[in-house]
This record gives C-alpha cells, sequence and structure tokens, in this order.
C-alpha cells in the first residue's frame, strides 16, 4: 500500500525546507568584529551571498550598532539626527544576525554612532539572483567561498569581546543531501507506511 498523498506531501514539504535551509551560509561580517578598521566594500566583493545567507555583526555594545537603511542614508551616513530617517531596522545586542531574505536585492548597513559610518563602518551588500548567484559561487575560488562562521555562540545580549575573531579556515554549515533523504525515508518509517512501495 502507498503511502497517503498527505504524507506524502509532509515529507516532500519537510524536505524542501530542510534543503532550502541547508543552502544558507553564515559570513561574520568583515571576517572579524564589525568596527571602523576593516574595508567592508572588499569583503563584501569577495563573496557571492545567496537569499537566505545569514550575516553575523559581532561588536561591543557600548561603542557600535547596526543599522539596515535605504541606500541614500548609506550614502549620505544621516539618519536625521533623532536616528530614524532612512532606517529600516535597527540592532544594537552586539551579536546581530541578519538573514538576506530578497535574491536580487542589496542590502545597506551602517554604523550610527557619531562619524562610525563616516569613518568606513557601513556595508553593501549585494544579493545575487539564484540562477546567477549559482554560476558565480562555481568561479569563485574554495577559499573565497567559505562562508565563515562565528568563533563561537554567545548568549543574547552578551557583549562580544574586542578582537574576537573567527577561524576562515572551517567550511559552511551545510548537511549533505543523503542526510535530509535519510529523514525522509525516517519520517515515513514512524509513521507507520510501507517503505517497500517508495523501491518499486
Amino acid at each position: 500500500m502507498p503511502p497517503s498523498p498527505p504524507l506524502q506531501l509532509v515529507a516532500l514539504l519537510l524536505l524542501s525546507l530542510l534543503l532550502r535551509s541547508a543552502t544558507a551560509a553564515e559570513y561574520t561580517v568583515g571576517d572579524g568584529p564589525w568596527d571602523t578598521g576593516t574595508n567592508y566594500a572588499t569583503w563584501s566583493d569577495k563573496h557571492a551571498f545567496l537569499a537566505g545567507d545569514i550575516l553575523v555583526f559581532q561588536y561591543v555594545r557600548s561603542q557600535h550598532n547596526v543599522l539596515q537603511v535605504t541606500e541614500a542614508t548609506y550614502r549620505s551616513c544621516d539618519t536625521g539626527g533623532g536616528g530614524v530617517a532612512g532606517v529600516i531596522k535597527s540592532y544594537d545586542t552586539g551579536y546581530d544576525r541578519v538573514q538576506l531574505t530578497e535574491p536580487n536585492a542589496t542590502y545597506w548597513f551602517i554604523c550610527d554612532f557619531p562619524g562610525h559610518c563616516l569613518g568606513g563602518m557601513r556595508l553593501a551588500v549585494k544579493v545575487a539572483a539564484a540562477a546567477a548567484a549559482g554560476r558565480r559561487r562555481r568561479r569563485e575560488p574554495a577559499a573565497q567561498r567559505r562562508p565563515l562562521a562565528s568563533a563561537g555562540r554567545q548568549r543574547r545580549g552578551a557583549e562580544p569581546m574586542a578582537g574576537v575573531g573567527v577561524d576562515s579556515r572551517r567550511p559552511p554549515r551545510r548537511l549533505p543531501l543523503l542526510y535530509y533523504y535519510f529523514l525522509s525515508l525516517m519520517v515515513l518509517f514512524f509513521s507507520g507506511e510501507n517503505l517497500e512501495t517508495l523501491f518499486v
């Protein structure tokens, strides 16, 4: 007896969600702390960002923040004095994870502390369209293709120490496709369905 259509649909949805999350990469912005001493344009240019990827901003809360802003605010470094003009979203935990959700879009980030944006603490991230991104990632040298993972997890709200680094040799956290195939089979198995029908 084949698995029921609702069960097949659940298994397919689970598999597609897991595969989507498996393709996301995590990048520590600037390969280290979010500060005025990093060239963020150079850093951004060496990566091929895809929708679903995550940017991690690490900084000391009392010294920096992260604002996602419009292009005009990014270029002028002016949030209008009150910190609201052109601001899409603000972050101030010291360990902020920002997911890039839109393909074929540019995300703009600045630090709003006095003089920091004009001093270079601003980042433009271009997210490629899905088809173009696949071709671009294949052409990147392996050293550039490996997204960076954070040096370690910190509890929410904890202030990172200045100079927190990352291991640039660490590969992205992705699970092999075979893992998801077996996970789907396990879902079917534990649902009481007959697995023999899948292989006939």
